[in-house]
């Protein structure tokens, strides 16, 4: 048996108790009326109280009646908005001392509650109160680095995707997702269900409750068939393939409307030369670019989708765009925020059509900045649609594939040389560059993988995004120039104890930032990949780095952008996949035709979006992530028995995780090891007891593919010279 490594943290242990201490839960009343905008008023006014209060406190401050007060502060008990107190009163749950956390469960045991603000907690099983995977919780902070969660208030795991399993004459399932309980009891199973098959189940009972239960309550396939995974996957994250004939109606009227009373209204740029570039197998165009030389600079033109024109607020069609908020990017398929009508029709800058766009026009010096900028909706004709890679091959050999891209050879070079400037001016003033590699998934017409392969990124893929992140950049500086409601893409400064976790693991490389921990810039960041972008642990150390900083989001205030060093950052460049862009781009024709106070209404509306839109980004790239998994173990399991050079990219106190060139990762367990292995957590490495063998993060190892689990996504190798 493996022993345990002395560095190893220990989960918090239960306090002996002489008696049992279990409060009963306080029943709270069900309300006798609801009523949505007075419980917003009441919510509202309860953020002012900093201890609980009577509802007559609330009324007095809403001028509501007490009665009325007392119903929807009830309603907001039950939703877990407000406590409701064993003496009848109602408080926030920071009031009460609580703090707002989401459950993030680790597969070994425990979890991590992961407060609103930054801060977490490991806890333990037995600290969860019943709680699971992704629920909400309200938690009470003891001791330093002890909590106890008070409530579960909301959960995120109603229906659950697994595979069947039979134990004589009982059911259970086997969740995909490996942070859930392994097995899920199944009542009224029925003797027709098959061993293997993959469903969808809805949670009757929790575990607070009297243990965990689940109905089944959709047939979703046979476990291991690459459609029905394909459809797991949609369900578990709640992913409509498909679009409402009422939304189809309403996309295909828009799409059928005459542009040509519009075309006068706009600045027509159809005499320009307006091009897109994009990848080989792109389907919609939502952004274009256009140059010229001008004085001592350049006249950059950014020109995007005008879908504002099609998708009016209030719709069937806005509606759905909203509640999808993006658009999902599968293996071998998307799931269009839009349908397809708009999205790869009237909407996509198609060539040689007449298309409504919002233009960025932008005056760039030599020394790349903005000197200037105008912007304005406006029509276009592309002249041509631009693949990525022939662009690199005019660029890099100047072979044209057609006469299309050598009419167009010296604005690509123009811009090639002003990608080299503004990148150069954003890398000054510290803009962190995180070079990962990402997967190319090639399928098949029946769904299976062909190929997996890092994702190439020329010249010309780098010349786009430097277009697009500035001119989102220049949009993102006029809304809070003119005080517009917007929607910001925000990046706030690293969280201070991820950041001390991140330094600790470059001491154990021998590294360390270049400045200090209080007071960390993203220069300090850049200077750090730069240094390290030439050792095997490059990878290793960008992706750590990548974790112990915040996740991007979108939020009505202009909060910054730390990663890119911008004081105020935005997404406006496609509004076809993405609804906040969409937003803007109606915040922004609404200014352009009534001046900026007509955009006042939509205030409110942009705190709604900032958090439906935040959500549904972060849902959609779980999805992605797990569709890649289910692809690589479905490609990998053809190569069993094969080597390959690889990375150690993780160490956990079980085995280390090595990655391929192909960008698959597997899991080398200890128990494959000829020798026993300590887990030291300062260095990230595991110690043979007896050879003094080291695995650390960057080392390069050779490992051979030994099992894949194609139902539970899961890739082992093992080492070659074991």
């Amino acid at each position: 048996m493996r022993r345990e490594s002395r560095t190893r943290r220990h989960l918090p242990q239960k306090r002996p108790q002489t008696k049992k201490q279990k409060q009963k839960k306080i029943a709270i009343p069900l309300p006798r009326m609801r009523d949505e905008a007075l419980e917003a008023r009441v919510a509202e006014a309860m953020q002012g109280f900093a201890v609980p209060v009577h509802p007559s406190d609330v009324a007095a401050r809403t001028g509501i009646a007490e009665g009325i007060v007392q119903q929807m502060l009830l309603a907001l008990a039950h939703e877990g908005q407000v406590a409701f107190t064993r003496q009848g009163l109602f408080a926030t749950p920071q009031a009460m001392g609580y703090k707002v956390c989401r459950v993030q469960k680790i597969q070994r045991g425990g979890a991590y509650l992961m407060a609103d603000g930054g801060a977490e907690w490991r806890v333990g099983e037995e600290a969860l109160g019943g709680a699971m995977h992704g629920d909400t919780v309200w938690a009470l902070p003891k001791r330093v680095g002890e909590v106890t969660v008070i409530r579960v208030v909301n959960r995120a795991n109603e229906t659950i995707v697994g595979t069947v399993r039979w134990q004589g004459r009982k059911a259970h399932l086997e969740p995909k997702d490996r942070r859930l309980p392994e097995q899920v009891p199944l009542t009224g199973a029925a003797d027709d269900v098959i061993e293997g098959e993959l469903v969808a189940v809805r949670v009757v009972r929790w575990p607070d409750e009297g243990g965990l239960q689940a109905e089944i309550a959709e047939h979703l396939g046979r476990s291991g068939d690459v459609q029905s995974e394909m459809s797991a996957i949609l369900h578990e994250f709640g992913l409509n393939p498909g679009f409402t004939e009422e939304v189809l109606r309403e996309a295909a009227a828009a799409a059928a409307q005459d542009i040509a009373p519009e075309i006068s209204n706009r600045l027509d740029l159809r005499g320009e030369r307006v091009f897109t570039i994009d990848g080989a197998d792109a389907k919609d165009f939502d952004d274009a670019v256009s140059i010229e030389r001008v004085d001592d600079g350049w006249l950059l033109g950014v020109h995007i989708a005008d879908v504002s024109f099609y998708v009016r607020q209030g719709t069937a069609l806005d509606r759905e765009a909203y509640a999808r908020g993006t658009s999902v990017y599968l293996p071998g398929r998307v799931l269009p925020m839009l349908p397809e009508a708009l999205s790869n029709g009237s909407c996509s800058l198609n060539p040689d059509v007449d298309r409504l766009t919002m233009s960025a026009l932008l005056y760039i010096d030599a020394n790349g900045d903005v000197t200037r900028y105008h912007l304005q909706r406006s029509v276009i004709r592309s002249c041509a649609r631009l693949v990525y890679e022939d662009v690199n091959r005019l660029l890099d050999s100047g072979e044209a594939v057609s006469e299309r891209y050598a009419m167009l050879e010296d604005d690509l070079r123009e811009m090639a040389r002003l990608s080299a400037v503004i990148r150069g001016r954003r890398k000054a003033r510290g803009s962190i560059d995180f070079e990962l590699e990402e997967a190319q998934i090639d399928v098949g017409a029946d769904g299976e993988p062909t190929d997996i392969r890092a994702r190439e990124r020329g010249v010309s893929h780098k010349m786009v995004e430097d277009f697009m992140l500035l001119a989102n950049e220049i949009v993102a500086r006029h809304a809070k120039a003119h005080q517009l409601p917007f929607l910001y893409r925000v990046h706030e400064a690293p969280d201070p104890e991820k950041l001390e976790s991140f330094a600790l693991f470059l001491g154990g490389l021998g590294l360390r930032l270049p400045g200090e921990l209080d007071a960390v810039t993203p220069m300090m960041l850049q200077k750090l990949l730069i240094s390290t972008e030439d050792r095997p642990e490059y990878p290793v150390i960008a992706r750590l780095l990548l974790r112990s900083m915040q996740k991007a989001k979108y939020d009505p205030r202009p909060l910054g952008h730390f990663g890119l060093a911008a004081k105020d950052y935005c997404h406006f460049t496609s509004p076809i996949r993405r609804y906040p862009d969409l937003f803007i781009h109606r915040v922004l024709a609404l200014t352009f035709a009534q001046g900026d106070e007509a955009a006042g209404g939509m205030r409110q509306a942009a705190e709604g979006a900032a958090v439906q839109s935040s959500e549904r980004e972060k849902n959609a790239m779980e999805a992605e992530r797990e569709a890649d998994r289910m692809m690589m173990a479905r490609y990998m399991s053809g190569h069993l028995g094969e080597t390959y050079d690889a990375v150690i990219t993780g160490v956990v106190e079980w085995g280390f995780f090595a990655t391929l060139p192909n960008t698959v990762e597997g899991l080398v367990h200890v128990r494959t090891l000829n020798d026993y292995f300590s887990f030291s957590e300062r260095s990230q490495s595991l110690i043979g007891e007896r050879s003094g063998v080291r695995y650390r993060i960057g080392q390069s190892v050779r490992v051979r593919v030994e099992s894949v689990d194609t139902q539970m996504y899961q890739i082992n190798f093992a080492l070659e010279d074991e």
